[in-house]
């Protein structure tokens, strides 16, 4: 990535709650999450600039150590099953980056962090879906940052926070997750109680003033209210904690919340921004 190339302003760093496999293109869920496909769809509008690049946490990629693709022309990765057949053919032919890849180890090696590079990591659908509703063209490169396996809360901040200068570098830095993933209380009634709670918890964390208690409140989240039952296993909050570690002393906000499936499911933006 070449850092001596200007750009407008700084970039936000984003945590968008994906939804449920590959929904734009299933009828019944895209209208299920019609609001989430308008609000997705809205936010580059609310940019400074058109990105160079985005970088996406997603929360589909686990790895030993954090990893990042590499390939130019990254395959489709379909990691979901039961889906209409067409779903298994879609394409979203973005470029990747090796350059920015590089300059994304650079900077973890920089903290101290250890990484991996993996030439065949393909675009699943945490990576997919909020690109073609945010750049429906495929005109902005993508490269992807694995989660490490350990889901060491403090150790995903620390990595966001070596990735920091990248906002002044023209890259949009993007988690992609959900607030809410047990796969078996998707659509129970009983889940609404816990995803909103736990909701509340995450809103609160992200808006605290002061980055130290933000963070701590994120590392704790085990604490919050019906942690476990909103997260039985934390791979799809876990890119929250890598996007707070990049927002620094940005003061986050909720920018929607999305009822589907019984559940709330919010995405959050850590400033600056545009209205």
């Amino acid at each position: 990535m070449n850092t001596t190339d200007t750009h407008p302003a700084r970039f936000p760093v984003l945590f968008l709650s994906h939804g449920g496999g590959p929904w734009p293109w299933v009828d019944g869920m895209k209208q299920m999450f019609a609001k989430t496909a308008r609000e997705i769809a809205a936010l580059p509008t609310r940019l400074p600039a058109k990105p160079k690049a985005v970088l996406v946490i997603t929360g589909h990629w686990e790895a030993p150590q954090f990893s990042v693709s590499t390939a130019q022309r990254p395959p489709m990765d379909y990691d979901y099953s039961g889906f209409p057949e067409h779903t298994y053919h879609l394409q979203y032919p973005a470029s990747g980056s090796p350059e920015l890849a590089g300059r994304v180890r650079e900077l973890l090696a920089g903290a101290g962090i250890a990484s991996a590079e993996d030439p065949d990591r393909g675009y699943d659908h945490g990576t997919f879906v909020p690109m073609s509703l945010m750049y429906p063209d495929a005109d902005v490169p993508v490269v992807l940052l694995s989660l490490k396996s350990d889901y060491d809360p403090a150790e995903h901040i620390r990595a966001g926070q070596a990735l920091a200068p990248l906002r002044d570098e023209g890259v949009l830095i993007l988690g992609s997750g959900l607030t809410y993933h047990n796969m078996s209380g998707f659509g129970r009634a009983n889940s609404t109680p816990v995803a909103d709670a736990f909701e509340r918890y995450l809103h609160a964390a992200v808006s605290k003033p002061d980055p130290a208690e933000r963070d701590r409140l994120l590392v704790d989240w085990e604490a919050a209210p019906a942690a476990r039952l909103a997260h039985p296993r934390e791979d799809h909050l876990l890119p929250l904690m890598v996007v707070a570690g990049a927002a620094g002393a940005d003061v986050g906000e909720q920018v929607f919340v999305d009822h589907v499936m019984q559940v709330a499911m919010a995405s959050y933006r850590f400033p600056p921004s545009q209205p």
